[in-house]
């Protein structure tokens, strides 16, 4: 073939054209990794599960794979047009027509009509290739669209007939049939060559994306299974939550129902006898302490409730802040100096200078009136309670402590256990337990947690920590 002189010659090209040229071939990669893109991602919708659409982007790539392939020997025929006749060069063409055909059957979302011609037609005309003679060197690819059928067709019935159709196949043009007229492998070998590492290498491009498929399946599956799992610890733990505020909701009408209204039902027989009988002074000075005694349990009672139902409405909502311990320590020992003075109990406050803590001061301080009072309840009359505040690098630790008659170990795990618990004070005191659930449940909250040491007949000590601001 002849060329003219002047296509020999050396030609100058612009800067503009070079400019242009360098830009172009920079962009290559990228435009052609973007036309990949299009081509793996035909006819995928947004409505199609994550496999399906793994599974359609596999078997786009397929085919356009055998389709860019598949025109090798149809192009080696047009150069040696001598050599292969019209017909058998027409024959040549179908495999990678086909491909195209199924490529637009996905485009158009016609799914299954494109598995059906792919493993039916595409097989068919490369067996009427090599009947008329033609060898196209692509016989292996049979045995890859056996494997494919597997992955690729649900139905039983079509994918053993897919399977059954390659293997005889393969069998008849490989071993039967050997005696073609036109050979790819006479007419140009070194494109023989490379038409058969095409089609080896289609065979492990096919088995990788199927392997890489089913590997990203299979994490996918145990990532959802580890958040199935997960999902149902969540709700064991939510059905446990639920059948604890059950239980606790149980007591808390408990509560109101009997121990709340057995304190206002004395006080009103007091008044009416007061009122109706005229008793004398005497008389309702005896009645006095048992009364008081009702009323102190009454009003912890209620800040109680109060406090719980607050926490209840405002659910994890913690408001923390810098507070002053030692502020907040002087403050429950005035609101409950006359329930101490009542039993001749003194308590010192070891808490001399300030100390800032980061934490919800309602909560606190709430924390603080029930571990005081319970230490009141269960000291003996002119006994001693100190409260006081260790501050240390990063925290302060907060603790009351009595010398009251202690607890045994099974005691302590009582109240350390999800239950109420609660016995009666040195001087009759009743309780109900609420206000150590309410005491652990906000120091939790505020990333802390109630810490007990006693012994019988020695004494108690309630502590906990908090952050320092």
């Amino acid at each position: 073939m002849e060329y003219a002189p002047s296509l020999l010659e050396p030609r100058r090209v612009s800067r503009s054209w070079h400019s242009a040229l360098t830009t172009s071939l920079k962009l290559l990669p990228q435009n052609l990794l973007g036309f990949i893109e299009k081509v793996r991602t035909i006819g995928v919708t947004a409505v199609m599960s994550n496999y399906d659409k793994s599974k359609l982007c596999i078997f786009n790539l397929l085919n356009f794979f055998q389709f860019v392939t598949g025109m090798i020997v149809p192009v080696i025929g047009l150069l040696y047009a001598n050599k292969i006749p019209y017909g058998g060069w027409l024959m040549a063409t179908l495999p990678a027509l086909v491909s195209l055909f199924v490529l637009l059957l996905n485009y158009r979302q016609k799914y299954n009509s494109a598995i059906l011609v792919y493993f039916i037609f595409y097989p068919a005309c490369i067996c009427l290739s090599y009947m008329n003679g033609i060898s196209l060197g692509v016989e292996l690819s049979f045995l890859l669209y056996g494997i494919l059928s597997v992955f690729f067709i649900q139905d039983i019935g079509y994918m053993v007939f897919s399977i059954f159709f390659s293997m005889v196949s393969y069998f008849v043009l490989s071993v039967l049939l050997k005696a073609y007229v036109y050979k790819l492998e006479d007419i140009n070998y070194t494109v023989y060559l490379i038409n058969e590492i095409l089609a080896i290498l289609y065979i492990f491009f096919g088995l990788y994306l199927i392997k890489k498929e089913n590997t990203d399946y299979n994490t996918a599956l145990q990532r959802t299974n580890l958040e199935v799992q997960e999902q149902s610890h969540r709700l064991q733990l939510q059905a446990a939550e639920l059948n604890q505020l059950n239980s606790f909701k149980n007591k808390l009408f408990s509560i109101i129902s009997h121990d709340l209204k057995a304190p206002l039902y004395g006080l009103c027989n007091l008044f009416d006898a007061m009122e109706k009988q005229n008793m004398p002074a005497r008389e309702i000075k005896k009645l006095i302490p048992d009364i008081k005694n009702d009323l102190y349990y009454a009003r912890g009672l209620m800040e109680n409730l109060l406090q719980w139902a607050k926490s209840q409405m405002q659910a994890d909502h913690v408001r923390p802040q810098e507070m002053d311990i030692k502020e907040s320590i002087d403050g429950v020992l005035h609101v409950l100096h006359l329930q101490a003075a009542a039993k001749k109990i003194i308590i010192e406050s070891k808490a001399t200078d300030p100390l800032y803590v980061w934490a919800d001061m309602d909560m606190i301080n709430l924390v603080l009136r029930n571990l005081v009072s319970n230490a009141i309840k269960y000291t003996q009359p002119g006994g001693n309670i100190s409260v006081g505040v260790c501050g240390q690098d990063s925290f302060a630790e907060i603790y009351v402590q009595d010398c009251g008659g202690g607890m045994t170990a099974e005691e302590i795990v009582k109240i350390n256990g999800q239950q109420f618990y609660t016995t009666n004070g040195t001087a009759q005191e009743q309780g109900t337990g609420l206000g150590l659930m309410l005491c652990k449940e906000f120091l939790l909250k505020n990333g802390s947690n109630l810490r007990i040491e006693s012994e019988p007949g020695v004494g108690s000590t309630f502590s906990f920590t908090l952050p320092l601001s």
